[in-house]
C-alpha cells in the first residue's frame, strides 16, 4: 500500500511547529580505508602474479641459473551487485499535504539509505575477514588468515592468537607487516598506513595516537609509534565494525577495493491508473579483497 493520507494525518491541518525524524548523516567511512575505481564491467576480476625471485650465486664458468617459475597465482573476482528500493505517495497525499518541504518525495531520505546500505555491505570486507569467501576465490583462505600461500611457503595478516587493541599488539602488527613477502618469497615495502577501530576502541585509539608519552606506563618512554611515522595516517574510528574489539591496520598495498558500476539514481514518475507518485532508487558495485597484503587485523571477542 502507498503512504497515503492516513500515514500523515497531522499533516493536513495547519499548525505543526515541526516534523522530527530526520538527523545528520555520517561522512562516508569505507573511503577512509577502501580503494574506490569505477568499472564498466558486470564482473571485475584482478590477477596476482608471480615475479622473479633470487637470484643464485654463479661459479666460475657455470651455467646461469634460470627463475622461470613466474606467472599467475591467484584470481580475485569482484561481483557488480544491483541494489534498488522505491516508495510509493498518493495523488491526494501530494494534493493536501501542507508540509511537503519535511515530508514529500524529496525529503525521504532515499539517498541516505542507499549511503548506509553501502557502508554496511562494503564493511562487510572486514566483519567477515575470517571466513573464507568462495565468490571471491582468491588464495583458498580467508581475508585474514595464518597461512596465505606463497611459492615455497605462506605468510600471516593476523595473529595466530587473536590480541586486543594496544600499543603491544599494534607494535607486533607493525613488525609483521614490514615482514611481508611477495609471491616469489623477496620482501615487499609494505607498510602501514592507517588503523581501523570500532567505536568501542575510539577513546584508547585517541590516547594512543594522539600522545607523545608512551600510555598506561610510568616510564618517561616516547610514544615510538608516534615518533617513527609507522602509521603517517593515524586512525579512524567507524561505526559500521559490528566488533566493537576487532582492529585492522591498513597498508600501503591497494587490496580491498569497491567497484562503482552505477551510481546512485531516483526515478521519479507517476502512476499513469492510479495517480500515485512513484519514487525508486537504484546503484550498482561490487566489492572483493585483491591483495591480503592490503590488510593486518585482528578479531578479539573481548
Amino acid at each position: 500500500m502507498p503512504i497515503n493520507r492516513a500515514s500523515f494525518r497531522d499533516g493536513l491541518l495547519p499548525g505543526l511547529a515541526d516534523i522530527e525524524g530526520k538527523y545528520p548523516q555520517l561522512p562516508t567511512r569505507y573511503k577512509e580505508w577502501a580503494a574506490v575505481s569505477t568499472s564498466k564491467m558486470a564482473m571485475e576480476r584482478i590477477d596476482e602474479m608471480r615475479y622473479i625471485g633470487l637470484p643464485q650465486l654463479k661459479g666460475e664458468g657455470a651455467a646461469t641459473t634460470f627463475d622461470n617459475a613466474s606467472g599467475q597465482r591467484f584470481t580475485y573476482v569482484a561481483n557488480m551487485i544491483n541494489v534498488g528500493l522505491g516508495f510509493a505517495m498518493t495523488r491526494e497525499l501530494l494534493d493536501d499535504n501542507l508540509y511537503k518541504e519535511q515530508f514529500g518525495p524529496t525529503s525521504m531520505g532515499l539517498a541516505e539509505a542507499f549511503s548506509q546500505f553501502k557502508e554496511v555491505y562494503v564493511h562487510n570486507l572486514l566483519n567477515t575477514a575470517t571466513t573464507y569467501n568462495s565468490s571471491i576465490v582468491a588464495d583458498g583462505v580467508a581475508l585474514l588468515s595464518t597461512a596465505h600461500p606463497i611459492d615455497n611457503g605462506t605468510y600471516a595478516n593476523t595473529f595466530t592468537t587473536q590480541l586486543g587493541f594496544n600499543e603491544a599488539s599494534v607494535e607486533s602488527a607493525l613488525n609483521t607487516i614490514r615482514l611481508w613477502p611477495d609471491q616469489a618469497g623477496l620482501l615487499a615495502m609494505v607498510r602501514a598506513r592507517k588503523i581501523v577501530v570500532p567505536v568501542g576502541l575510539s577513546w584508547a585509539a585517541e590516547r594512543l595516537f594522539k600522545t607523545e608519552l608512551r600510555t598506561n606506563t610510568a616510564n618517561n618512554d616516547v610514544s615510538a609509534i608516534i615518533t617513527s611515522g609507522a602509521v603517517p595516517e593515524s586512525y579512524v574510528v567507524s561505526e559500521f565494525l559490528t566488533s566493537q574489539f576487532a582492529w585492522f591496520v591498513m597498508t600501503n598495498v591497494k587490496g580491498l577495493r569497491v567497484f562503482d558500476r552505477v551510481p546512485y539514481e531516483m526515478d521519479i514518475q507517476v502512476d499513469a491508473t492510479t495517480g500515485n507518485l512513484l519514487c525508486v532508487g537504484y546503484e550498482r558495485y561490487g566489492t572483493a579483497y585483491t591483495n591480503p597484503r592490503a590488510v593486518f587485523g585482528s578479531t578479539p571477542t573481548s
